[in-house]
């Protein structure tokens, strides 16, 4: 089973973090808070989602890392060094950035546009294109058809697909999103978030993403970080954590009332908790669902053909059956972190 979401960066939780925050601090001239002494690390290859209401810090923190804004106290380290001591443009160079607006150079076409990075790193034109032929191809853009284009020529949701593909161009360990699919429609920020969850997966990126919304935080990330007004970090947890066990009232009323509905869509079967077929009579059992499906579309699904239970494949083999007590197993054991 293919991790996704919440699952992708597990295996990178005992690591040695890539990303470490310490005492992170930033207060303006006229005495305002953005960020509150910000402790904060994210493992080599995981997702990390900072989430919470408009003015609490979580773009501020965002954007200390790749140092747009100077930390008024504490240390960053990426992979162990201290970037506050590096040059901020060099800096940059080696940490890909995607933001809500994209940023594309409206006078150069796409290709061009991807070609950037690779040629400010002294990379001859021909390797390039290669490269940026290569990245559109990635993320889902034939670049016979889109190369050739212009920005304004593109849909929204394609753009943002450009600025995933030109902060990807120089291979960079490091990946920071700031409110990546805020500015497309509904269906197509799911389709979005959907294939970078499989990039995530392909290419194994430390991400470090934005958001406003709790069901994308909870839908993309390995760990969620809550952030509460005045720049101070509520909780940092698996999604499964967060929403069974909020740290205080600020996080569960932020979370919504319909967390343990929202835990459903984030923790994924797992054969442990099926019961096997031996005893299932012929008829008790309507569609069958894959093994990598969520306790939410398990759930849908028998609510859907009416059955108290529902089979469960891994390919073509059935692995087992899913009843309602499996579903409870299944929601224990997504709390041991």
């Amino acid at each position: 089973m293919e991790p996704t979401g919440s699952q992708a960066g597990t295996q990178h939780a005992a690591s040695e973090p890539m990303i470490r925050l310490t005492g992170i601090g930033k207060t303006y001239p006229d005495g305002t808070v953005a960020v509150h002494e910000l402790d904060l690390e994210v493992g080599r290859g995981e997702l990390a989602v900072l989430v919470g209401p408009s003015g609490c810090g979580k773009s501020t923190t965002l954007k200390m890392i790749n140092r747009l804004i100077e930390p008024t106290t504490g240390t960053i380290e990426i992979d162990g060094d201290d970037v506050t001591r590096r040059d901020p443009v060099e800096l940059r160079r080696g940490i890909g950035y995607v933001i809500q607006a994209v940023g594309l150079f409206p006078h150069q076409r796409i290709t061009a546009n991807v070609m950037t990075v690779p040629l400010l790193y002294g990379e001859s034109k021909r390797t390039a294109r290669q490269r940026a032929e290569e990245l559109l191809d990635l993320v889902g853009l034939d670049p016979k058809t889109y190369g050739g284009r212009y920005p304004h020529e593109l849909s929204g949701g394609q753009r943002q697909r450009v600025g995933v593909a030109r902060a990807l161009a120089a291979d960079p360990p490091v990946l920071l999103m700031d409110e990546p699919f805020g500015a497309v429609d509904p269906v197509v920020r799911v389709r979005l978030q959907e294939e970078f969850l499989r990039l995530q997966r392909d290419l194994g990126k430390t991400v470090v993403l934005v958001t406003h919304d709790i069901d994308e935080a909870v839908t993309m990330g390995d760990r969620v970080a809550v952030f509460a007004e005045g720049g101070r970090l509520a909780q940092y947890a698996t999604p499964a954590a967060l929403l069974a066990h909020p740290a205080d009232d600020f996080v569960a009323d932020f979370v919504g009332a319909t967390r343990g509905l929202r835990r459903l869509s984030v923790t994924r079967l797992d054969p442990a908790h099926l019961e096997p077929m031996d005893d299932v009579k012929a008829g008790e059992l309507g569609t069958a669902i894959d093994l990598d499906s969520t306790l939410e579309e398990a759930l849908a699904a028998m609510l859907r053909d009416d059955r108290p239970m529902v089979g469960v494949k891994d390919g073509a083999r059935f692995v087992g059956v899913l009843t309602p007590a499996g579903v409870h197993r299944a929601l224990r054991a997504s709390l041991v972190e």
